[in-house]
């Protein structure tokens, strides 16, 4: 069955798009690729696996022919990557622990040092 071979970029092995005819044009590649791939919100680059000329929009693919693809992110659209930052602010002097360990030892010398609390016990 005439098909074209694509693999992706990070993949190791190959897979088959099959149609029928002797060619197939490059939208209608992407289109079963992405829906065979499930993917969504991304473009494809495709090129050729021998020469790794870029097919351009209105390209015709001929039969058994294998192709590189490569996802990239949709025109117009934002990325999905998400670097997330901590907004928290820690303390100049060292982390929270060593800072409340400090604030103890401070209010426990303090304690010590005042005399009334002495004629408590």
């Amino acid at each position: 069955m005439p098909g074209v071979h694509y693999k992706f970029r990070s993949k190791l092995t190959h897979d088959t798009v099959p149609f029928e005819g002797l060619h197939i044009t490059l939208r209608e590649l992407k289109r079963h690729i992405m829906k065979r791939e499930r993917l969504k919100l991304c473009d494809l680059q495709i090129s050729s696996a021998q020469t790794n000329e870029e097919y351009t929009d209105e390209a015709i693919i001929p039969n058994n022919t294998s192709v590189i693809v490569r996802r990239i992110p949709a025109a117009g659209l934002k990325s999905t990557n998400r670097r997330f930052i901590n907004n928290k602010t820690e303390p100049s002097s060292g982390s929270s622990k060593t800072v409340c360990r400090k604030a103890v030892e401070l209010v426990f010398m303090y304690n010590m040092s005042n005399e009334s609390l002495w004629k408590c016990f």
